[in-house]
């Protein structure tokens, strides 16, 4: 890690930040001649940091404050060590942490934690998960009163309506997709196609498949504070709220996933089109515990709105082989590349915690050799199916009391995120819809 900032004589300035319970980055500014403490004795936050509230408030009852005194954890470097912010003026260096205890045990309030503790339950049965996600955004003037799409670099002009897979769309913004690509390459990120999407200056991006999953969920937390980041500095914003705009498809985030053995061959293929029986447990196990994971996958107020018939964005409970109405889809192709894609995810989630959800209840379908109802055919939405939860309190409460969560999460983490949760849940009562667009926008 010393090595990077002796490579980097330039960078003056650093940024120490864990992930906290909402993906926030929450951290310290450090100059960069104090780097080599912070990477032998890491540094100290409270314990509470972890588990703010959007605002970045304390939670009002949590124990985790007065009842303890407000006590600090311990932040150490993860594995990701040094990398520069090109979305900044001055040339910086982020080092990502994740919070143990004193002793050294690991914070169980700490989302990253949590995906790693799902990773290495995976690896003890000499399971590998291999995963990658696709993340979609709008670009977006937010200068005046109404959001608008911005206008092109290169022409001057706004695009006025969506333009789904057109190279024009992705041409007018040329120069930004090529510094995004050039800083996706100095960080480390490996980002791969780009696509304009169905929304008004709406994109996606796809994060190449790896078995390492703890980098996986590094680059896409990070991917979205570059897109943000970067977009800031070409003058206009970039959004992965939920549903920006109500009369625009809102922004999914996808998650693609199979499983292989210490060989590294695909345990999801079988020779056949239907795939393995282990397919079909993890498919099982993903579909019994939708209800419970619900509010990992759309963890605001304003992800269910995304939430709609004809939306693409699933509402039923259900499983299909090449049918993107499904919750849970069987992508076509090559036999070796077999695998699941988790349809349900908003772009506004917490990517450790999501991860960590679709994949633990993977697991437990695995462990338990759950068996799926069968596949969908036909549009989903014009089914009699199991629902999701589609409001918000009613995802608190599934995930609170859900036997799969309390499988997958530890004791701490589900009370701190259903505590964090309730009191956001209290506060946006009062909010208008306009207030509630603000605060989403840059935050999530």
């Amino acid at each position: 890690m010393r090595d990077w900032l002796r490579h980097h004589p330039d960078v003056k300035t650093i940024r120490i930040a864990a992930v906290d319970l909402n993906g926030q980055a929450r951290g310290k500014r450090v100059p960069s001649r104090f780097a080599d403490k912070v990477v032998d004795e890491g540094t100290r936050f409270p314990y509470s940091v972890m588990n703010l509230d959007i605002w970045g408030e304390d939670i009002e009852d949590s124990p985790l404050v007065f009842d303890s005194g407000d006590a600090d954890g311990v932040l150490k470097p993860t594995e990701r060590g040094f990398m520069p912010m090109p979305w900044l003026e001055a040339p910086t260096a982020l080092m990502p942490l994740w919070m143990f205890h004193e002793d050294g045990t690991p914070f169980d309030g700490d989302p990253r934690h949590a995906l790693a503790r799902v990773v290495e339950r995976f690896h003890a049965r000499g399971l590998h998960p291999v995963c990658a996600t696709e993340l979609e955004f709008y670009l977006i003037d937010d200068s005046g009163r109404e959001l608008r799409v911005p206008p092109s670099p290169r022409s001057g002009k706004r695009r006025p309506g969506a333009d789904t897979l057109a190279l024009r769309a992705l041409d007018a913004f040329d120069r930004f997709f090529t510094d995004l690509y050039d800083a996706c390459e100095v960080m480390d990120i490996d980002a791969d196609t780009a696509i304009s999407e169905a929304g008004l200056g709406q994109f996606e991006v796809n994060l190449l498949h790896s078995d390492n999953v703890m980098k996986i969920a590094d680059d896409t937390w990070l991917f979205k504070q570059l897109v943000r980041g970067l977009a800031r500095k070409h003058g206009f914003a970039a959004s992965f709220m939920a549903k920006p705009y109500e009369d625009w498809p809102g922004n999914g985030m996808h998650m693609h996933f199979s499983v292989t053995d210490e060989d590294g061959t695909n345990l999801f293929d079988d020779g056949t089109r239907s795939g393995s029986d282990l397919l079909k447990h993890a498919v099982a196990g993903c579909l019994k515990a939708m209800p419970g994971t619900t509010l990992l996958l759309a963890p605001h107020w304003n992800s269910y709105d995304r939430f709609a018939p004809g939306s693409h964005a699933p509402t039923g409970i259900a499983w299909a082989y090449e049918n993107r109405t499904a919750a849970v889809r069987i992508p076509s192709g090559s036999f070796k590349a077999r695998r699941i894609e988790h349809r349900v995810a908003g772009g506004d989630i917490n990517p450790y915690l999501m991860m960590a959800g679709v994949l633990g209840a993977a697991l437990l379908g695995i462990e338990d050799g759950l068996t799926p109802p069968a596949p969908i055919t036909g549009n989903a939405y014009d089914l009699d199916l199991p629902q999701m939860p589609t409001k918000w309190q009613d995802a608190i409460d599934a995930f609170e009391s859900s036997p799969e969560m309390a499988r997958i999460f530890a004791p701490q983490l589900i009370e701190n995120l259903v505590r964090t949760k309730r009191q956001e849940l209290r506060y946006m009562a009062e909010m208008s819809p306009q207030e509630m667009l603000e605060l989403y926008l840059d935050t999530v």
